[in-house]
């Protein structure tokens, strides 16, 4: 439950190249995210980890970031401090992040492993057949987004709802399966283009609706790493084709 006083809460994550700002990281912008869209005060310290800080042997010893301290209380695991943080920050002070369809929270989720098989690659004659593997998560993502969900359907409206509008993934609000889905699915976009020159199909337009109404948004726009740090990031991960 949430306390009338609230603790010190102060998110960790990975710092960019320079040390300073934020890094690429997408289980770090998923905890910002979740944190900015629950609405308590908060800090962000970001962690150079080629300067090894003693912070990390004081807080959590043996851990990168992202980690949370909430109190005096470290926490390390990204999916408990989700959990955590939609426990604790409850309504009626603060909004609740669950998705209602439970479908909502598995879509999208191979098209990072796929992304990862394809820039990881080095094998040019299997390029095209990873694409392909990219190509068919990214569409079964986007038939996700054009199917209406079952609020969207109006049994007592004589005209038959066909096409989803939505904005995210679960309705026209973000819930913890964008904070989830949306830092990787940038990194896909991002990286992609710069290393196999592969650009998501316009013709996904869910997709795309998706992106831009998520870019438009604070709550993403502002959580997420420069696009140089995520070319950096893949420079020594994306393989040249031979």
């Amino acid at each position: 439950m949430a306390q009338e006083q609230q603790e010190v809460v102060e998110l960790f994550v990975r710092a960019g190249c320079d040390g300073v700002c934020i890094g690429n990281c997408p289980f770090s912008q998923r905890l910002f995210m979740v944190l900015w869209l629950k609405g308590p005060t908060f800090n962000v310290t970001t962690i150079d980890l080629k300067k090894k800080p003693l912070i990390l042997n004081d807080l959590a010893p043996g851990t990168l970031p992202p980690f949370l301290l909430f109190g005096t209380e470290v926490k390390t695991d990204t999916n408990k401090i989700e959990e955590f943080l939609e426990e604790y920050f409850c309504p009626p002070r603060y909004p609740k992040l669950a998705a209602r369809n439970p479908e909502s929270n598995s879509a999208g989720l191979d098209v990072f492993a796929k992304f990862s098989a394809y820039i990881k690659n080095p094998n040019l004659s299997m390029n095209a057949t990873l694409e392909k593997g990219l190509l068919k998560a990214l569409k079964a993502l986007n038939d996700y987004f054009m199917t209406p969900l079952p609020y969207e359907i109006d049994e007592n409206c004589a005209e038959e709802v066909t096409e989803s509008n939505r904005r995210f993934l679960d309705g026209d609000e973000l819930t913890l399966a964008d904070c989830n889905l949306l830092p990787k699915l940038h990194i896909v976009k991002v990286a992609s283009k710069k290393y196999r020159n592969f650009e998501i199909p316009r013709e996904f337009t869910g997709v795309w609706r998706y992106l831009t109404n998520a870019y438009a948004r604070e709550e993403f726009s502002n959580t997420c790493p420069a696009d140089y740090e995520i070319e950096y990031a893949y420079a020594s991960v994306a393989k040249h084709l031979k």
